[in-house]
Parts: structure tokens; sequence; C-alpha cells
């Protein structure tokens, strides 16, 4: 399995979260790997963004559903008047490159034209779609979607708490995409981990900016990290890729 360092939101250390120069500089500082944010627009677009609506970044309270394509490329995101792309303006900027994308809307209206899009656009190969919310994953697995996807949060319980034969059947995604804690729960530790490996799935955690917790998560079984400054977690995925290479001969 590939080892995917993403910029999360893109390098949004550094630029403005979720916008073409965010992606890549991300790109630019080691990430080989994007993950990004979706809503639909009230006419049925789909913009890269992660709130629901403009308050944070745009000083506009209208959430991005009540909206239409135009009246969101208006907006000027603080602090460098960036543009929201849309979503085929990113596929098209970054073919190839692996991404995850979150569908943010907890409305399963929106699943099948956001899959439609990424078929339209060739993107099957190299897109996760997640999402936090289990019937929108369930909407996504009865799709036309042949791509891979993440576990919804539900799933990850299940991935962790049940016995594995009985996880084996319920979960239905390619990769766990997963915080290092939920609650009380651990899901950084090694039995987990060598767990998702066994049921052929992905293990990449968010956020991660420190080093040394990348360095621990990859030497335990991580797949991949999603980080705000890939610049500054690229280094250990070198030193770890030097090793790996040094293993081989």
């Amino acid at each position: 399995m590939d080892l995917r360092l993403f910029g999360h939101r893109g390098a949004s250390i550094r630029c403005v979260e979720n916008t073409i120069e965010a992606f890549h500089a991300a790109l630019e500082d080691g990430a080989n790997a994007l993950e990004l944010d979706v809503h639909a627009t009230a006419d049925g677009h789909f913009v890269v963004f992660h709130d629901n609506d403009g308050s944070r970044l745009a000083g506009d309270p209208r959430p991005i559903r009540a909206l239409t394509l135009a009246e969101v490329q208006r907006w000027r995101l603080k602090p460098a008047a960036s543009a929201v792309p849309t979503l085929a303006e990113v596929i098209e900027a970054f073919p190839g490159v692996p991404m995850s994308i979150d569908l943010k809307p907890d409305n399963h209206s929106v699943v099948v034209p956001f899959v439609e899009a990424l078929n339209r656009l060739g993107a099957t190969r190299w897109v996760t779609i997640a999402s936090f919310h289990h019937r929108i994953m369930r909407a996504v697995h009865a799709s036309s979607w042949t791509g891979s996807t993440a576990l919804s949060r539900l799933e990850v319980a299940l991935l962790r708490s049940l016995p594995e034969t009985a996880a084996r059947r319920f979960v239905h995604g390619s990769a766990a995409q997963i915080p290092r804690t939920a609650g009380p729960l651990r899901l950084d530790g090694r039995r987990f981990l060598e767990r998702c490996q066994r049921l052929g799935l992905r293990a990449d955690f968010w956020v991660v900016n420190d080093p040394n917790a990348a360095r621990e998560l990859i030497n335990s079984g991580a797949t991949g990290l999603m980080s705000d400054d890939p610049g500054k977690i690229a280094p250990v995925f070198r030193e770890f890729e030097r090793g790996m290479r040094g293993n081989h001969h």
C-alpha cells in the first residue's frame, strides 16, 4: 500500500485552505496526495470549501446550499482574497494526484450528482470519497461509484470494537481515515493498525503536524498522514522511504 502524505485542505498552514494555491503549495512541499472538502450550491454545482457557510473565511453568514455558484465565486477568502474553486477545477488542475474528498452535506440527494460529476471527470482511479455520515456513505456504495471509499464514523467504531469476522461483514470502505483518539478509544495502537492491514484497509490519520508523531504513526503501520504543514512532515516520509530502500538492498 503506497505511503501517502496528504495536504490537509492543501498546505493550509501557509495558504488559504482548500484553494488551488494551497493544493499547489502542498505538492511543492512534498505531499503526494490531497485532502479536500466539497459542498453543493443551490444550483447544483460542487465547490471546494470546508465550512457550511462563508462566515469564517468570507464574512458572509449565508450557507452555500442557499447560494448559486456565481454567488459563491464572488467571495474573496481572507486573508489573500482567494477564490473558491469548483470541484472540476481542482480535479482538472491535479490529474492523477490521489485525493480524499470529504462530501460535507448530510443530504443524500447530493450523492448521485456528486458521483456522476467525478465519473464525468474520469477521477475514479485516484479519488477516495469520504463522509462522516453513515447514510451518505451507504448512498455512495449504492451508487455507480467504483472507486475507493473511506469508512464512516460508525464503520470505524465497528471496526475498532467488533470481533474481526463481524467487522469484515459491516465495513464496506477501503480506507479508515481516523484521528489518533476518538473519545476514550485509541485508534493508533499497533493491534488496531494490524487489523486494518489484515482487512486490506488503508489507515490514514488526521491531522498530524508534528514530525515526532508522524514518525511514531508510520512506524506503527499507518499508511498515510494528513497534515496542514506537509513541508514539516515530508522529511519523515523521506527518512522512512530511504530506510525501506535500504532494507531491500
